[in-house]
């Protein structure tokens, strides 16, 4: 006798018709442990995503059933902070791995819709006067509206004639461009640069850079390594200093701009996904932009709720491929009056 196989069809379960869901499981039934060690966040943080991602997660169509917006979270959240789909974690929450696939898509291009109400500069001048002050009271250099550096994240080969993705590692990747805050707050973060790019060809291209020629952001400055060029909004660390100022102004400089590196640092121990240690991104350049641009944002709402201590050891291949490049000095004459009124005002 022949037994019937049934055929669940994965867009029935994530977009069913009105308010019936899935809910195989409840937060509520599981301790907060269980929850971090699982999916990478506490009972109350996922509860707020809920609130937050709910309607664009709630799309009700002419299929029987849909996923809750709940579980298609823990899917995407269980993604983000392990890098894999694993069978134990879908079962966990009752849907498949082809499922959970779509969850993580779902809540991506949610997440990257808000991407500008959780990174963006400060537009009030006591908020930017904070800013400045938090900078200043790391290492004494006044000004600084944030640092400012790229990191690579390793992801597949688009195909195999396109090399604009090939890094001087020789390994295919997206360069990110980002600037923080001196508590690792992202205050600017473009995902979606091929990984053959310099940094500094990064920044001429960036929306960023148009947004400081135009003086959008006015009396301050990023600071930034020797990749970058020196400009009038951009501060460098010089390339011989000789001086005791120039010696100190680039050891501030160099205290200060640390502050990205560690905020890489939490961001690849937090989102394993993007710390390739269970392998590149498989997914195209435009769809590991988003990814990479929605952990950024999960970033910013865990400082938001206090969660800004991550003990996991960073791994992986989320690194600054090492370049060969001469120090970027510029031939800007106003940005090299800058600095030196910069060393002799405050490191003289």
């Amino acid at each position: 006798m022949a037994v019937p196989i049934a055929i669940l069809d994965c867009d029935l379960l994530l977009y069913g018709r009105g308010h019936r869901t899935l809910d195989r499981f409840k937060l509520e039934d599981v301790t907060d442990e269980y929850l971090v060690s699982m999916y990478g966040f506490p009972r109350q943080f996922i509860y707020y995503l809920v609130d937050l991602l709910g309607a664009s997660l709630s799309r009700p169509t002419q299929r029987s059933r849909a996923i809750s917006p709940e579980t298609q979270i823990l899917a995407a959240l269980g993604f983000y902070t392990s890098g894999s789909f694993q069978t134990r974690m879908g079962d966990a929450i009752g849907i498949s791995q082809a499922s959970m696939s779509r969850c993580v898509a779902n809540v991506t291009e949610a997440l990257v819709e808000r991407a500008s109400q959780f990174i963006h500069f400060p537009e009030d001048e006591a908020s930017v006067q904070s800013l400045k002050d938090d900078f200043y009271g790391l290492a004494g250099m006044p000004g600084v509206l944030g640092v400012i550096d790229c990191t690579h994240v390793t992801i597949k080969a688009p195909n195999a004639e396109d090399l604009s993705y090939v890094n001087r590692k020789g390994l295919h990747s997206l360069n990110c461009l980002m600037v923080c805050d001196a508590r690792g707050a992202l205050l600017s973060a473009e995902t979606h640069w091929p990984g053959s790019l310099l940094d500094c060809t990064v920044l001429q291209q960036a929306a960023l850079n148009s947004q400081f020629e135009t003086g959008l952001h006015k009396d301050g400055w990023l600071l930034g390594d020797s990749s970058f060029f020196l400009r009038t909004w951009l501060m460098t660390p010089l390339h011989i200093p000789e001086t005791t100022a120039e010696y100190r102004y680039n050891m501030a400089h160099s205290a200060t701009h640390s502050v990205i590196e560690q905020t890489f640092r939490t961001i690849r121990s937090r989102f394993r996904c993007l710390d390739g240690s269970k392998g590149t991104l498989q997914y195209s350049p435009e769809k590991s932009s988003h990814i990479i641009l929605a952990c950024c944002v999960l970033h910013n709402i865990s400082l938001e709720h206090g969660l800004d201590v991550w003990s996991s050891p960073a791994t992986g291949q989320m690194e600054q491929p090492e370049e060969e490049y001469e120090q970027m000095e510029s031939l800007d004459s106003e940005a090299c009056r800058i600095r030196r009124e910069l060393l002799l005002t405050h490191f003289s």
